[in-house]
């Protein structure tokens, strides 16, 4: 009786590899982030701009935790687990440069000086929901 051959797990460490490089990268950009956080400090402390900063000063706690879990799922042969564990590591940034993305499309849009599109976006967005009172004027 033969027994069956053990899958290889190449594909798993060759992608273990590149995401945790894709983590470490997630960090040049997070070194960025971390730096200007401290701006909501301009107008003072305030509970919103601590909850800013330690919100942007926690996140490389993110990647390390889940590529730590990850390196022990491959350890003990728990290859999907350690593929996603390791993807998470990465994704959060990935998101967010999406989001940036498209907000910043969307304003463009509808902030365009040719007036194109223009129309579209300013007639729903900014349209008061009631009138304007009139004011007094003395005769």
């Amino acid at each position: 009786m033969q027994t069956a051959k053990p899958k290889s797990r190449w594909p798993v460490l060759i992608w273990m590899i590149v995401a945790q490089l894709l983590a470490a990268g997630s960090l040049v950009i997070w070194a960025f982030a971390a730096g200007i956080s401290v701006m909501a400090f301009d107008q003072g402390s305030s509970p919103e701009a601590w909850r800013v900063v330690i919100a942007v000063w926690s996140y490389p706690i993110l990647p390390l935790v889940l590529s730590i879990a990850a390196w022990i799922a491959f350890a003990l042969r728990r290859n999907v687990i350690a593929s996603i564990l390791i993807a998470l590591a990465f994704l959060p940034p990935v998101l967010l440069v999406i989001v940036v993305w498209v907000a910043t499309a969307t304003w463009s849009w509808c902030n365009r000086s040719d007036g194109f599109g223009a129309g579209d976006c300013k007639s729903r967005l900014h349209q008061p929901s009631r009138p304007a009172p009139t004011v007094y004027q003395p005769a």
